[in-house]
C-alpha cells in the first residue's frame, strides 16, 4: 500500500508527483558555471550579466535586437542545386540539409535583411552558426552576393555578421569557389562608395576568415570571439610550440592589429549607428539621402555564377 498516494491530500501529493518541465529553463555560464534563467539571458541579448560572456545567438534574434523596434524586411535568397556532388559520409549530405532545415526553419545559413538602426537605413547579412556550423557552400555564397547586390542597388551601407567553421566540405571545390565570388561582391560594394562593416562573432574561422570576413572597412569583434584560419590545436601541433594565452581571441587580435575594436553586443547597435553615420558623412540623427550618393556604373559585369 502506497501511503503517499492513499493518505496525502491531493494538493500536496501533486507537488510530490512528477511534472513535465520545459527544457533549457536554466542555462549555464561557461565561464563561471553560474546558472542563468533563460528569460533573463534573452532580455540581456544572450550576454551573461555577471561575467559578460557572449552566448551564441540565432540570426533572427540578432536581427531583432539590432533593428529599431525589431522591425526588418528579409530578402529572398537565390535557389541553387542541392547536393551537386551526391556527397555521403556517415549519412547523405541531402539528409543533413533536411535535418538542419527542420531544426532551424532556415533554407541555409545566410539571412539578408534591410531596416533601420537609430533611424539609419542599412542592409545586414547574418551568418547563422546553428545551420551546419555556418559553413560556406553554394547557397550561402549566392545569398551573400545577393545581399551585396541589394545594398548596391538600394545604395545602403552593409553590415555583415560572420559566424562560421569555414567552407562546407560536402560541396568540395564548389564551396571554395565562393571565397573568390564573395570577394568580387565586396569589391563591387566598395566601388559604389558604400561602407562595409564586419562584425566577427564566435567562431569565425576557416575560409570565411580568408575571404569576405576580413575585407571590411571596419572590423568589430564580439568579446571572447574565436577568430582565425586554422584552429589553435592544429597550429600548436604544426609548429610544436605553445601558443600565447588568449591566442586567436578577439582581445588578442585587437592588441595585435587584426581587428579594430571589441564591442559588447549590448553596445553594438549604438556603435554601428555612430560608425555608419561617420562613414556616410551623415550628421547625427540625419537620414541617408540615396540621391546624394555617387551613381553605380551600369556596365559592370555581374558576379560570375557558380559552376
Amino acid at each position: 500500500m502506497n501511503w503517499i498516494t492513499n493518505y496525502v491530500r491531493p494538493k500536496i501529493n501533486s507537488m510530490l508527483g512528477r511534472r513535465d518541465m520545459p527544457e533549457n529553463l536554466w542555462i549555464k555560464d561557461p565561464d563561471s558555471g553560474e546558472m542563468i534563467f533563460h528569460k533573463d539571458l534573452e532580455e540581456n541579448q544572450f550576454v551573461v550579466p555577471s561575467s559578460g560572456h557572449h552566448m551564441k545567438i540565432k540570426g533572427k534574434e540578432r536581427l531583432r535586437f539590432l533593428f529599431d523596434e525589431g522591425h526588418y524586411d528579409t530578402l529572398e535568397n537565390p535557389k541553387v542545386a542541392v547536393d551537386p556532388l551526391r556527397f555521403r559520409d556517415e549519412k547523405r549530405y541531402i539528409d543533413r540539409l533536411k535535418e538542419n532545415r527542420a531544426k532551424t526553419g532556415m533554407e541555409d545559413t545566410i539571412i539578408n535583411a534591410t531596416g533601420e538602426i537609430d533611424g539609419l537605413p542599412i542592409a545586414v547579412t547574418v551568418q547563422d552558426f546553428s545551420f551546419m556550423g555556418g559553413s560556406l557552400g553554394m547557397a550561402a555564397g549566392d545569398a551573400i552576393i545577393r545581399g551585396f547586390e541589394n545594398a548596391v542597388e538600394k545604395k545602403l551601407p552593409l553590415v555583415l555578421f560572420a559566424a562560421s567553421g569555414g567552407a562546407r566540405m560536402q560541396e568540395g571545390i564548389l564551396s571554395l569557389m565562393q571565397l573568390a565570388r564573395t570577394t568580387v561582391a565586396v569589391d563591387r560594394l566598395k566601388e559604389a562608395g558604400l561602407p562595409y562593416i564586419v562584425v566577427l562573432t564566435n567562431p569565425t574561422t576557416g575560409g570565411v576568415t580568408a575571404s569576405y570576413a576580413m575585407l571590411g572597412d571596419i572590423h568589430i569583434a564580439e568579446p571572447g570571439a574565436l577568430i582565425g584560419f586554422a584552429g589553435p590545436r592544429v597550429i600548436e601541433q604544426t609548429i610544436r610550440e605553445k601558443l600565447p594565452e588568449g591566442f586567436q581571441r578577439a582581445e588578442y587580435l585587437m592588441e595585435h592589429g587584426m581587428v579594430d575594436m571589441v564591442v559588447s553586443r549590448l553596445e553594438l547597435k549604438a556603435t554601428l549607428a555612430r560608425l555608419l553615420r561617420l562613414l556616410m558623412k551623415q550628421p547625427p540623427g540625419a537620414l541617408i539621402d540615396p540621391e546624394a550618393l555617387p551613381p553605380v556604373a551600369s556596365d559592370e559585369a555581374p558576379v560570375p555564377a557558380h559552376a
